[in-house]
């Protein structure tokens, strides 16, 4: 989707007070709702998803499952509220050798395990909003020892209440 467009700082694949901010996003909800709320504490529209597992709700980009992101920028930002139930999301990313590999960090998971598809790791929230930034060219090496070339897909998921922006 963006492998031939200059990037360049940030690249924002989701803006909850856009106007359409889950555009390139494939939606999946059972159990459970995704919807825009304006939160008490910083007055601004955001995203809720609530779901009763991981499988029952959650938002995956790009919406298109033949389609990759091709995004080659190697930090991830997410902002999420820590609502005190669980969380996790998912990237899937290229290396130099042509595989593909996920990284998956969740709240309820307490050690980073490799595998050599994945790469589980711990989140820790502080209360209220949180700033959660991944550099993926440092995972990448650090957990298979290759190089990152481009971000694929980006997956959140809620099983219990999260609210992002």
């Amino acid at each position: 989707m963006f492998r031939n467009t200059f990037q360049s700082g940030f690249l924002s694949i989701l803006f909850s007070m856009g106007s359409k901010p889950l555009q390139i996003w494939d939606k999946r909800v059972r159990n459970g709702h995704i919807k825009r709320t304006t939160d008490s504490d910083i007055e601004s529209l955001v995203l809720e998803l609530v779901g009763s597992n991981v499988s029952t709700t959650y938002i995956t980009c790009p919406a298109d499952l033949t389609k990759n992101l091709g995004i080659k920028l190697p930090i991830l930002v997410l902002i999420v509220k820590n609502l005190d139930r669980y969380f996790t999301f998912e990237v899937q990313i290229l290396d130099d050798k042509g595989v593909r590999r996920r990284f998956r960090a969740s709240n309820f998971q307490s050690t980073t395990r490799v595998k050599p598809f994945i790469c589980t790791i711990p989140l820790r929230m502080e209360e209220k909003w949180n700033q959660l930034q991944l550099n993926l060219a440092d995972l990448t090496k650090r957990a298979y020892g290759t190089n990152f070339v481009e971000v694929l897909r980006v997956q959140c998921d809620s099983i219990g209440n999260s609210v992002w922006c």
